[in-house]
């Protein structure tokens, strides 16, 4: 079943309360201050778009209160995908397919990344499959998009501040509804 933009905006109203896994903020903080960092980056619509949506998947299978403390992997980073194919394009699909490969990825190419993560992202790192070795960061960077994930996955890091203030939700509902393909 395909979601609407209809369909993601109700997502959010009634689930966007959550608290984002052992952070300060609620998944719908957490999904627009990661999208207003893309957007202050400059990135692409489509990116901005994947910025805002990347943990839909959290809301499309609510899995509790931080589930990697209880050892659970919710593959959110799959979950949404099937439900916004039908609405979006790879632009927006493979940074939010990738951005989990992305960590692990930067776990092992920046020697610093690894020391700022959060201590939730820390436990679902090893759930997720751990750091990369350097066979894996290579394959993952020659990846159509992996750039647009290692950018995205900067920005979900950096979205956990209890105090930034983003626009609305309905401005990049717009920004959606711009690149929609249907």
């Amino acid at each position: 079943m395909a979601l609407s933009l209809d369909d993601i905006r109700h997502l959010f109203d009634t689930h966007g309360a959550i608290a984002y896994s052992g952070e300060p903020v609620t998944q719908l903080q957490h999904a627009l201050q990661s999208a207003a960092l893309a957007e202050a980056a400059r990135a692409s619509r489509e990116l901005i778009v994947a910025a805002l949506l990347h943990d839909l998947g959290h809301l499309l299978n609510l899995q509790g209160d931080t589930p990697s403390e209880r050892g659970i992997d919710d593959l959110h980073q799959y979950f949404a995908l099937p439900f916004l194919r039908p609405l979006f394009s790879d632009a927006v699909l493979e940074p939010i397919r990738l951005h989990v490969d992305a960590k692990r990825c930067l776990c092992a190419i920046d020697a610093s990344y690894h020391a700022r993560l959060s201590a939730d992202s820390v436990r679902s790192l090893q759930l997720q499959g751990g750091v990369f070795d350097d066979d894996a960061a290579q394959a993952f960077l020659a990846k159509p998009y992996a750039r647009d994930a290692l950018a995205l996955r900067r920005w979900d890091d950096a979205a956990k501040d209890a105090h930034r203030v983003t626009p609305t939700l309905t401005h990049f509902m717009d920004m959606a509804a711009s690149i929609a393909l249907s």
